[in-house]
């Protein structure tokens, strides 16, 4: 795929075009600021933007404003949030927008460069990936957080391995839980939140992550 990297930090923009290239993905542009994004998408039409959220001038929310501008110029443009802050007011206003092609990472919490391929991966594809602490505050600062103080914790842990794109299975896996233990939760979860249960994978993310970001 064709990607545009912004990031103000030389080396880890050096260090993400190596890893994207690596792996046999085209880097159309690396740029350090917000206003350069912009340009580059505009004139690569890229299929992936990996972007950071603090960038010059003003280092605060450069790069998810302008990932959020692309989305509205690009609908099918894919976005990853590549960052070490969530900022929820403009990441809810990104997923509102339509979840689909989104994906929001910590930097510090990505340990593994193959995961982090294999989420921009899915991003690119259409799907989603979230950190689940991204999750986790966007569910806090949700207009509808009574609904969701309505999870217990392990519905909320449910949903936040959700939220990543993971299946039934996967959950059941990573929680050394049955799969059908699972399913019960997920029906809680959509019971909860007043949202339609269903069988698609893909589609009961992006429910969850429309309500959590209305």
């Amino acid at each position: 795929m064709r990607v545009v990297v912004a990031e103000d930090t030389a080396i880890l923009r050096a260090g993400l075009v190596q890893l994207l290239e690596e792996e046999g993905h085209q880097v159309v542009a690396a740029v350090p600021d917000a206003e350069q994004l912009r340009s580059a998408v505009k004139e690569h039409r890229p299929d992936l933007v990996v972007s950071d959220i603090r960038m010059p001038p003003t280092h605060t929310d450069e790069g998810l404003r302008a990932a959020i501008e692309l989305r509205t110029e690009q609908p099918g443009l894919a976005v990853l949030i590549f960052s070490q802050y969530v900022e929820t007011q403009y990441a809810s206003r990104l997923l509102a927008g339509g979840s689909a092609g989104v994906g929001y990472l910590l930097k510090e919490r990505v340990l593994d460069a193959q995961d982090f391929v294999d989420a921009l991966e899915r991003v690119a594809a259409g799907g989603t990936a979230l950190d689940p602490e991204v999750v986790t505050q966007l569910m806090g600062s949700s207009p509808s957080r009574t609904t969701v103080a309505e999870l217990s914790p392990r519905e909320r842990e449910v949903l936040g391995l959700m939220a990543e794109g993971r299946s039934n299975s996967a959950i059941a896996i990573a929680l050394v839980v049955s799969e059908r233990a699972i399913e019960k939760h997920v029906a809680n979860i959509f019971t909860k939140l007043d949202l339609p249960v269903s069988s698609g994978d893909h589609r009961r993310v992006l429910a969850v992550l429309r309500h959590l970001g209305a």
